[in-house]
């Protein structure tokens, strides 16, 4: 036969553990006269009476203690799978997509208090440089990403502000070819990331749009233009956020006092229907910790 409504058998279930439609009404957080309502349209719809009055007291009919065992089992079982249900979400794996400069230039050396943090959660991280599609994609939980936030059909939060500009080994200073003002950049190589115009800009912003540099070196992938840059091969467009260690230890040194606007940030996305899953949750939240913690303070040289 098909089940019959599960309010009338929860009802069923508190009136008969209780023998009271005033205590089961208390606890269902409902009138009495709706519980009454609820077990009399479970017995019609039975064909069958499950209480009966007895001297003014409420008992169970043989139907209704027959019944009873197998309701609150079903609804022992049920809370269980729920709990189960509850519990992986909380708990389980959860994967992201990020970029490798980000990965390794910021995130890897912070994930440890994530994991201290959820030793319930066992985090499966892929890297790579494209935007992952979610739909097409589904075993990927969130990304990181950087950008603007505009992305369509996805919850954007950001976590961590950014500015790019111009960094450089401190031994390129000390070279043949001065650095004490931006027009000195036409002497030396500037280094750039592919799909970018950070040069472009922040040259127009500093008045020089027609500079042209001795040479010029493209890299696809943004830490490795950084590498380069460490390394004393050129002069990289750097974003703040990827060079926090190398600037503080001084393997990097920031030229001028002029960065692109911070229009650009890293957001934690994931489509708006599994946003408020509980691991991606506690993600977001530790995430926002993070970049609170880590706002970019990076003054001029």
């Amino acid at each position: 036969m098909q089940i019959p409504p599960l309010n009338g058998l929860r009802a069923f279930e508190a009136a008969a553990r209780h023998l009271s439609f005033t205590r089961a009404a208390e606890e269902l957080n409902v009138t009495q006269s709706a519980i009454s309502h609820q077990i009399r349209t479970l017995e019609d719809r039975l064909g069958i009476r499950l209480f009966r009055r007895l001297n003014q007291a409420l008992v169970l009919t043989d139907a209704g203690q027959l019944l009873l065992p197998s309701v609150r089992d079903a609804f022992a079982r049920l809370a269980t799978g729920l709990e189960r249900v509850m519990e992986h979400e909380r708990s389980g794996v959860l994967t992201m997509s990020v970029s490798p400069s980000f990965a390794s230039r910021w995130l890897m050396s912070r994930i440890g208090r994530f994991r201290a943090r959820h030793p319930e959660i066992h985090l499966r991280i892929s890297v790579s440089q494209h935007e992952i599609d979610f739909e097409r994609e589904a075993d990927i939980d969130i990304g990181l990403r950087h950008g603007l936030g505009l992305w369509e059909g996805l919850r954007a939060d950001r976590f961590l502000d950014d500015a790019v500009f111009p960094v450089c080994s401190p031994a390129l200073l000390q070279g043949p070819m001065p650095l004490r003002q931006p027009a000195d950049l036409r002497h030396h190589v500037l280094v750039e990331e592919t799909g970018h115009s950070y040069w472009a800009t922040w040259l127009a912003m500093a008045g020089l749009g027609d500079l042209k540099p001795s040479s010029e070196m493209v890299f696809d992938e943004i830490g490795i233009a950084i590498e380069a840059a460490e390394n004393g091969q050129g002069i990289a467009m750097a974003r703040g956020t990827l060079v926090l260690e190398e600037l503080a230890s001084g393997r990097l040194t920031r030229l001028f006092d002029l960065a692109l606007p911070g229009d650009f940030g890293y957001y934690l996305v994931c489509p708006e229907v599994t946003a408020d899953r509980p691991k991606i949750a506690a993600f977001r939240r530790w995430i926002m910790e993070e970049g609170a913690a880590d706002r970019l303070t990076v003054t001029p040289p």
